[in-house]
C-alpha cells in the first residue's frame, strides 16, 4: 500500500512539473523581438516579484499554471522579467536587464503586471494587478485571448 501511494504521489508531482514546463518563457527581451517578429505572434511580458509578491504567485497558480493558459501560450511570445528579493534568484546582469525592462514598460512598478506588445516593442495593451481575496483569473484569460483575436 505504501508503495502505491508513493507511485502516486510521485506521478503527481511529476505532472504537475511537466504542465509548468510547457511554457516556454524567455528572459531576453532581444531574443522575444526576435522570435516575435518570426513567428508572428505578440509579446506578451509578465512582470513578477517570483519570491515576495504574493499576488504574483497566486497568479501563477490560478493562471500561469492552468492548461487553458498553456493553451493560449501557443500563440504567443513569452517573456518573463522578473525582479526578485532574493540575489541567488537571477544574474546579476539578468537583473540589471530585467530592471531596464521595468524603467521603459513598468514605470508604475506594479506587480504583477502584464503588457501585450508586437515584434518592435510597441504596447497594444496591458493588464495589471491580481486580486489575493478573490483569485479570480478570468480577466486575464479575457486580455490573452484579445490580444490572440486582435494580432
Amino acid at each position: 500500500m505504501k508503495k502505491i501511494i508513493s507511485f502516486l504521489i510521485f506521478i503527481f508531482v511529476i505532472s504537475s512539473y511537466s504542465q509548468e514546463s510547457k511554457l516556454n518563457w524567455l528572459t531576453d527581451f532581444e531574443t522575444a523581438k526576435e522570435v516575435s517578429k518570426e513567428s508572428k505572434k505578440p509579446i506578451l511580458m509578465y512582470f513578477t516579484g517570483s519570491d515576495w509578491c504574493a499576488p504574483c504567485i497566486m497568479l501563477e497558480q490560478d493562471f500561469f499554471s492552468t492548461e487553458k493558459f498553456n493553451r493560449q501560450s501557443q500563440s504567443v511570445v513569452l517573456l518573463k522579467v522578473d525582479i526578485p528579493r532574493r540575489m541567488d534568484i537571477l544574474t546579476e546582469n539578468q537583473l540589471k536587464a530585467n530592471k531596464k525592462l521595468v524603467k521603459v514598460y513598468n514605470k508604475e512598478g506594479g506587480f504583477p503586471n502584464i503588457i501585450a506588445m508586437n515584434h518592435k516593442g510597441k504596447v497594444i495593451d496591458k493588464e495589471g494587478s491580481y486580486s489575493a481575496s478573490l483569485r479570480d483569473p478570468s480577466r486575464y484569460f479575457a486580455f490573452v485571448s484579445k490580444i490572440i483575436d486582435n494580432y
